[in-house]
């Protein structure tokens, strides 16, 4: 005797959307069906496949992946960690980088749409007077 599979619906719908599928495309069914009952179901794929589906005909298995246990030795753990420097260390690396690079003397200048650098200088924008 073929012990029954249960499906959950979500495999089940899936199972009938294919059959129905090729039933409909003229594949050939499964079930002994009198032509008085298929003209009660309108000739209906997805009945049909219903059908064969609930008799147990249709040669169908559903792989289900079960989640892989005990294979935690193979996730290596990783370690962070937070780097404690103060708030003086990063200002004073910073001012060493800015006295590297005033040093080196590369600076980039500024060009004009020509494409030629220009000896103009940028200068801060005047301060805004309180509106009060």
């Amino acid at each position: 005797m073929v012990e029954k599979q249960k499906f959950s619906k979500y495999e089940r719908a899936r199972i009938l959307g294919a059959r129905g599928l090729q039933i409909s495309m003229d594949a050939p069914i499964l079930l002994k069906i009198d032509k008085k009952e298929l003209e009660g179901t309108n000739y209906d794929p997805l009945i049909i496949a219903e059908k064969e589906l609930d008799s147990g005909v249709l040669p169908i298995t559903v792989n289900r992946p079960l989640p892989a246990r005990g294979k935690e030795g193979e996730i290596k753990k990783i370690k962070i960690e937070e780097s404690t420097v103060s708030d003086e260390k990063k200002i004073k690396s910073e001012q060493e980088e800015e006295k590297e690079i005033a040093e080196s003397g590369e600076m980039m200048g500024l060009t004009n749409s020509d494409g030629e650098d220009s000896e103009e200088k940028i200068s801060a924008p005047a301060p805004i007077a309180d509106l009060e």
